[in-house]
């Protein structure tokens, strides 16, 4: 058995005990920075794929955990007490965000301060960026340097951009 089959194996069970009119589905999604997702519209809960594969099993665990208490507190719950408490009580004891690891290596862009922290963006970044870590405020003395990776799986769906954002190189 697969980690995501084990994945969806026990976001069956949790869903079976927990939301028992059976009327959600459960899917993986292929987020790459956030763990879960509870669409309403759907009625539908996702974990993604990437992250999935990555976490232990308890985490998953939490990861539906939060999911399922959205599902349960309704659309307007958002993070607030009712959520709290539902969440408590289906024995969730994790924070309201995912802020485990996130799939970089899959990102098509990787940038780095004057510092060398390194940062990541899924997107083409389209202004200049500087790094929060070196400073609160914008300083252009921060400003990070993107740099395409060659073998991104996103190479081919994304445009081609100008060859400088904010002063720092970018390559294609």
């Amino acid at each position: 058995m697969t980690a995501l089959d084990r994945v969806r194996s026990r976001a069956a069970e949790l869903m079976g005990a927990h939301l028992a009119d059976r009327s959600w589905a459960f899917a993986f999604d292929n987020a790459k920075t956030r763990a879960g997702q509870c669409d309403f519209a759907r009625r539908r809960i996702t974990v993604s794929r990437h992250l999935a594969v990555r976490f232990t099993p308890e985490d998953v665990e939490q990861v539906l955990l939060h999911e399922i208490a959205h599902a349960l507190s309704g659309p307007r719950a958002g993070h607030g007490p009712t959520w709290r408490r539902t969440a408590a009580a289906l024995g969730y004891t994790g924070s309201r965000l995912h802020d485990g690891p996130i799939a970089s290596e899959l990102a098509p862009w990787v940038g780095h301060c004057p510092a060398g922290h390194e940062h990541f963006r899924y997107r083409t970044p389209t202004r200049p960026l500087a790094c929060a870590r070196c400073s609160r405020r914008f300083d252009e003395r921060n400003v990070i340097a993107w740099v395409r990776r060659p073998h991104s799986e996103t190479a081919a769906s994304t445009p081609a951009v100008a060859d400088r954002v904010g002063g720092a190189p970018l390559t294609r």
